[in-house]
C-alpha cells in the first residue's frame, strides 16, 4: 500500500478516537448520569494531567526500547481496554479513574503518531514538510467524521460514543503494528529526565518577554477545554424550552459543533500570512478576540432565531484556536536557541494542554456549578478572555522584524 496512504488512514483513526468523545462526553455525564459541573471538569483535565509527563515518558521509551510504531500500537491498545471497562461505569468514583487512565496512554499516541509518520516520510524519500500537512489534515477530518456518526447514531448522551472510540482504537492499535519501522537508539548519549521531559528550557522563564508568553500561553490554553467540556450539554439544554425542542441544532448538536473543526483546517492556512503581516502579538491578540466572540456569541444565540450566532461561533474557533495553538508554537521556534529548541516547544505545549488544560476545566467547572450552564457562565467565559487579551496587549513587549519570520 502506498506509504501516504497508510499514513492518511492512520491520521484518520488516530483522531477519529477522540472525535467519538471529546465533544459529547460533557453531555452524557451531566444529562444522562447528573454529574456536577466540576465533576464534568474533571473529566476534561485528565487530558491537562496526561500532557504533563506521559508523552515524554512515551518518547523515551519509544527512543530507546521499543519501536514507535510498536509502542502506538501498544498505547492505543491499552486505552482502548480502559475505555470498554469506563464505558460499563455510571458511577463518578469509577467513571473517572477508569477515563483517566485511558487519557493517560492515549494522549502520548498524538507525538508517537507524528514520530511514526516523519520517519515513514523520510524512509519513503518524501519530504516530510511538504507531504506531512496534507496527510495531517485527514485526522481533522477523522475527527469531524466521528463527531457526526455519534450525532447521527443518537450517541450523544450514550456511553454507545465510549465504545466507538475504543473499537477504533483496537482498530488502529492493530493496524499500528502493520506500519513501517521506526528506529530505536539503545546507546543513545545519557541524559536526564528533566532534559528528556523538556523541563531544562524552563531556564527560558528568565527571559521577561518568553515568561510573559509562556504565562499568556498558559492563560489561553485555560479557554481551550471551555467549549470541549460544557458546549454540547448548554446547547442541547435549550431542548427543555418546547420552542427548541425539535431544532437541528438540539437534536444534532455534534453536527454544529463541528462547523468548529472544519473552520480550524480552513484557518490553517491563513496563518503564515497573517503571521508575516502582522507578527505574533497582532496574531495572538486576534486569537484572543476571537475565544471574546466564541463564548459571546454561545450566550448570546439559541437553536432557534439565534442559530446564526451559534454558527459564528463555530466559525470563529478556527481563528481562536488555530492563530494561538499553531502560530505559537512556531513564535517559539523562531525565539529559542537551536539546542533547547525541542525542549521549549515542550514547555509550550506543557503551559498550554497542561497547566492550561487542567485549571482552565476545573475553574469553567466551578462556574457552571455557581451560575449553571446559561448563557451568564458564557459572557463570564468571555471576559475572561477579554480581560486576558487587554493585559496581553499592555505587558507582552515584542517588536515584530518582518525578516527573522521564516518563510
Amino acid at each position: 500500500m502506498n506509504t501516504k496512504l497508510r499514513l492518511i488512514i492512520m491520521n484518520f483513526l488516530q483522531y477519529a478516537i477522540w472525535g467519538a468523545w471529546l465533544i459529547s462526553l460533557g453531555s452524557y455525564l451531566g444529562g444522562i448520569l447528573h454529574f456536577s459541573g466540576s465533576q464534568i471538569g474533571s473529566f476534561f483535565a485528565t487530558m491537562g494531567i496526561a500532557s504533563l509527563f506521559m508523552p515524554g515518558l512515551m518518547g523515551i521509551i519509544a527512543d530507546r526500547w521499543i519501536p514507535a510504531q510498536k509502542l502506538l500500537g501498544i498505547c492505543h491498545i491499552i486505552a482502548a481496554a480502559f475505555m470498554f471497562i469506563a464505558a460499563q461505569q455510571t458511577g463518578y468514583g469509577a467513571l473517572y479513574p477508569l477515563v483517566l487512565l485511558s487519557v493517560m496512554f492515549f494522549m502520548p499516541t498524538i507525538a508517537l503518531s507524528n514520530s511514526v509518520a516523519y520517519n515513514a516520510l523520510d524512509r519513503a524519500g518524501l519530504d516530510s514538510v511538504k507531504h506531512f500537512p496534507p496527510i495531517r489534515v485527514w485526522g481533522t477530518v477523522g475527527f469531524i467524521v466521528s463527531m457526526i456518526a455519534v450525532s447521527l447514531l443518537g450517541w450523544e448522551q450514550s456511553p454507545m460514543q465510549l465504545y466507538l472510540s475504543g473499537t477504533l482504537g483496537i482498530f488502529l492499535g492493530l493496524y499500528s503494528f502493520t506500519l513501517p519501522a521506526s528506529p530505536i537508539n539503545k546507546n543513545a548519549e545519557k541524559s536526564s529526565l528533566v532534559d528528556k521531559l523538556g523541563l531544562r528550557a524552563f531556564t527560558l522563564f528568565k527571559d521577561h518577554k518568553m515568561a510573559v508568553f509562556f504565562i499568556f500561553s498558559m492563560l489561553l490554553g485555560m479557554m481551550l477545554q471551555v467549549t470541549n467540556a460544557f458546549a454540547n450539554p448548554y446547547i442541547k439544554s435549550f431542548g427543555e424550552l418546547p420552542q427548541y425542542a425539535n431544532t437541528f441544532g438540539v437534536k444534532y448538536t455534534n453536527i454544529l459543533i463541528s462547523l468548529s473543526q472544519i473552520s480550524e483546517a480552513v484557518c490553517i492556512l491563513l496563518i503564515p500570512f497573517f503571521l508575516k503581516k502582522f507578527g505574533i502579538k497582532k496574531v495572538m491578540l486576534i486569537s484572543m478576540f476571537a475565544w471574546v466572540l466564541r463564548f459571546g456569541l454561545l450566550g448570546a444565540g439559541n437553536p432557534g432565531p439565534g442559530l446564526w450566532m451559534f454558527i459564528l461561533s463555530m466559525l470563529v474557533y478556527g481563528v481562536a484556536f488555530d492563530f494561538f495553538n499553531i502560530s505559537g508554537s512556531l513564535f517559539v521556534d523562531q525565539e529559542t536557541d537551536a539546542k533547547i529548541r525541542s525542549s521549549a516547544q515542550g514547555v509550550f505545549m506543557m503551559m498550554t494542554n497542561g497547566f492550561g488544560a487542567f485549571f482552565g476545566s476545573y475553574a469553567a467547572g466551578y462556574i457552571i456549578n455557581t451560575f449553571g450552564n446559561t448563557p451568564t457562565s458564557w459572557y463570564i467565559f468571555a471576559g475572561f478572555a477579554l480581560i486576558v487579551a487587554i493585559l496581553f496587549a499592555i505587558l507582552f513587549k515584542y517588536k515584530y522584524v518582518p525578516e527573522k519570520m521564516k518563510s
